[in-house]
């Protein structure tokens, strides 16, 4: 396997019995990423429930207690590769209730599965999961109409599943989508491409995930380098983190945010070696020509694109926590390594924020926050809002810098 392959992050979703978490079993088991004691497990589990084959949803359902309650009821985390992809998987529940679930889930996600069942078309959650991938920006969404088997793989049903959602995604302003049908259970378009819908000249499932686009946001996007770590060496000091969007290179004139100091760089390092010229997502650690008063917190940006520097936050948002947001609430928000006081100024009109509830918010910060618009950047646009009493996270950000009053 060739050490520069690349790893894209997708997050699932679907409706309850949409077959999703077979869906993810079957894509594991078909590209051979099961180990034997895994499989063997499922199958000892599957006899005990009557079932003569293995159920392959049980490899993502991993807890016992969801099994025993035939649903999933957390975010599970899958890793697998092939010989031209790495995978990180991020299987998301399907009830209503725990849409903040996939909000965490496809938060960082670059491709979203949406599972839709072949018999029942677009329901209300499938929607619901279109407008969290429109919220989040997510830069590739999956269509997969499953259980075509149970419909007889007609094409027709096929074409009005995607019209419907098309219709819904352009409301939504989705971008643009890819649809698939599948039989989760039997294996069609999974892995290998169906010999029962030859009126389907597309990718099977895997074949698209191994040639989609990943990174491009990232490369495209600002400059932005958020400093995590000061590190010193007599005199010298090296800012090190993560380059979360854009390029940086030896010789650059950069701004510090938020004091707005600026300066040069004069080395940059990777993985403990000297580079010229660093790209996003890398870890690596900065020299400037100036001794700046530089701080974990802070964020180095390359160029004319700057960030908005404000302590007015507009954000749509997704409430995570069982207690409620309401307005007048004193929260920490944090954006990149930076965290800052706020208070909880409007909820649009809404008395308060449960769980789960999407929204839009305006909040007002004890110091100025670098901040993108989210659409712009969803690293440097996103933030969480955390309860200072406790630390627990309450709630997850988009800014909106473009928003009207």
């Amino acid at each position: 396997m060739s050490t520069t392959i690349d790893t894209l992050r997708f997050a699932t979703a679907g409706s309850v019995d949409d077959g999703k978490s077979t869906l993810v079993g079957r894509l594991l088991h078909d590209s051979k990423s099961v180990l034997a004691d895994q499989l063997e497990a499922v199958a000892h589990a599957s006899r005990n429930r009557g079932q003569d084959a293995p159920d392959l949803a049980l490899l993502t359902d991993g807890l016992r207690a969801e099994r025993e309650q035939g649903i999933t009821i957390d975010v599970a985390y899958r890793y697998f590769a092939t010989p031209r992809r790495r995978f990180i998987l991020a299987d998301t529940p399907g009830h209503v209730q725990y849409t903040r679930n996939m909000v965490t889930g496809a938060s960082t996600a670059e491709l979203a599965i949406i599972l839709v069942d072949a018999r029942n078309g677009v329901a209300e959650q499938t929607r619901r999961h279109a407008a969290v991938a429109a919220l989040l920006r997510v830069p590739h969404v999956v269509l997969a109409v499953n259980k075509m088997d149970l419909i007889g793989y007609e094409e027709k049903e096929f074409d009005r599943i995607v019209e419907d959602f098309a219709g819904h995604a352009a409301e939504l302003g989705l971008p643009g989508f890819t649809p698939i049908p599948v039989s989760a259970l039997v294996g069609d378009n999974v892995v290998e491409r169906s010999a029962h819908m030859d009126w389907y000249q597309g990718p099977a499932l895997l074949e698209y995930l191994e040639d989609v686009p990943v990174g491009a946001e990232a490369a495209d996007a600002p400059a932005r380098f958020p400093v995590q770590y000061v590190i010193r060496d007599g005199e010298v000091r090296y800012y090190a983190g993560q380059l979360v969007s854009g390029t940086l290179r030896v010789g650059d004139r950069v701004t510090v945010h938020p004091s707005g100091e600026m300066s040069e760089i004069t080395g940059i390092d990777v993985l403990g070696s000297e580079t010229d010229v660093a790209f996003a997502p890398q870890s690596v650690s900065v020299r400037l020509a100036d001794q700046r008063d530089v701080s974990r917190g802070d964020t180095i940006t390359a160029g004319v694109d700057v960030p908005a520097l404000t302590r007015d936050v507009r954000a749509a948002v997704c409430h995570l926590a069982d207690r409620p947001l309401r307005v007048g609430d004193r929260v920490l928000v944090r954006h990149t390594t930076r965290t800052v006081k706020a208070i909880v100024k409007d909820l649009e009109g809404a008395a308060q924020l449960s769980a789960n509830d999407l929204g839009r918010i305006a909040l007002r910060a004890a110091e100025p926050l670098a901040l993108d618009d989210y659409a712009v950047s969803r690293r440097t646009g996103a933030f969480i809002l955390i309860d200072p009493a406790d630390g627990a996270t309450l709630t997850a950000g988009m800014a909106e810098l473009n928003s009207r009053d």
